[in-house]
């Protein structure tokens, strides 16, 4: 059978199977912010697994997609030996799907055509409230250090030498549901500089960092917000040089990409999953060779509840809502 038929037989029986899965019972004793389609009974601010095994996928093929932070076919061949184990450890196929947007992603485990997913900062939660996403995991460090900041960068010459100097001028986001890349900072830009979008400068989106990053070192955009994770890579790669960008403001840390499963997976599945990511063994792989250019050389546990509790926060003072249409 074809890689494209493959797929192909793998989201049509998902999509199938996801019809069956949508329902909660009336029993649950805890929503939370999460869609009505599923419940949080044990209040860790994610949905539960589904107690009817008869609503539990277990498909023939699993559906993997990275978060769209740049071009998707840099990271097909960066998480080649990573799928290869996870097939080894599942005993399932596993496909790379290059999804175009975060929007496309969410909507796709939404609609039971992903099952695994690394999920970028600012989409965890809408993911998680709109998707049934579960993550689990992060890249880090050797020491268990993670995270990245969002930087504003201009170029040299721009006029640009202070974050109020970007008043009456374009300023790059990426997309509205990144958190460096908008989320951050807007709320920064508002919070500690009095500055908003249409009344101070004129707002602009790129639709990913890679974008903004190459639009800013071309001289496309006067300013814009990026995740310096990104911008470590296109550097190592010599996509972009040091001497075409200026940095004038770094926030703090905040977590990185996260990876996790659609709610309704099989448990033992489930499992398998997750134990493929905390014991992938990095050494001379392809997923070391793309992310140790940030240092990171391990998965880390994690919890949605307590690792994205500042992003929860960033999202409340941009007044996000978190429901889905």
């Amino acid at each position: 059978m074809s890689k494209i038929k493959t797929i192909a037989r793998a989201v049509a029986l998902a999509g199938v199977a996801a019809t069956f899965s949508t329902a909660v019972s009336a029993a649950c004793s805890n929503q939370g912010s999460l869609d009505a389609r599923y419940c949080d009974a044990d209040n860790d601010l994610i949905a539960d697994i589904p107690t009817d095994s008869s609503q539990w996928l277990d498909p023939e093929t699993l559906i993997f997609a990275y978060t769209p932070v740049e071009d998707p076919a840099v990271y097909k061949e960066a998480w080649a030996d990573f799928l290869t184990y996870l097939e080894e450890q599942t005993g399932k196929e596993v496909v790379f799907f290059p999804v175009q947007s975060n929007a496309a992603e969410i909507e796709a485990m939404r609609s039971g055509r992903l099952h695994i997913a690394g999920f970028n900062t600012g989409s965890n939660p809408l993911a998680v409230n709109c998707a049934g996403y579960r993550p689990f995991t992060m890249m880090a460090g050797d020491d268990g250090s993670y995270g990245y900041e969002m930087e504003i960068l201009t170029y040299p010459g721009s006029g640009i030498e202070t974050i109020e100097d970007i008043k009456g001028k374009k300023m790059a986001f990426t997309s509205p549901t990144s958190n460096s890349g908008f989320k951050a900072p807007s709320a920064i830009l508002k919070a500690d500089y009095d500055m908003l979008p249409e009344r101070d400068f004129e707002p602009v989106y790129s639709g990913k960092h890679d974008n903004s990053i190459l639009g800013v070192a071309n001289q496309d955009y006067p300013a814009a917000a990026v995740a310096n994770s990104v911008l470590g890579r296109m550097l190592s790669r010599d996509v972009v040089t040091d001497d075409q960008l200026v940095s004038i403001y770094k926030s703090q840390t905040f977590p990185t990409t996260s990876y996790g499963v659609a709610h309704n997976l099989k448990p033992e599945l489930q499992e398998k999953i997750q134990q493929a990511f905390l014991n992938f063994p990095w050494e001379g792989t392809t997923l070391e060779e793309e992310f140790s250019r940030n240092g990171e050389a391990q998965f880390v546990p994690i919890t949605y509840k307590e690792h994205w509790d500042v992003i929860r926060k960033i999202d409340a003072a941009n007044d996000v809502s978190y429901s889905c249409s």
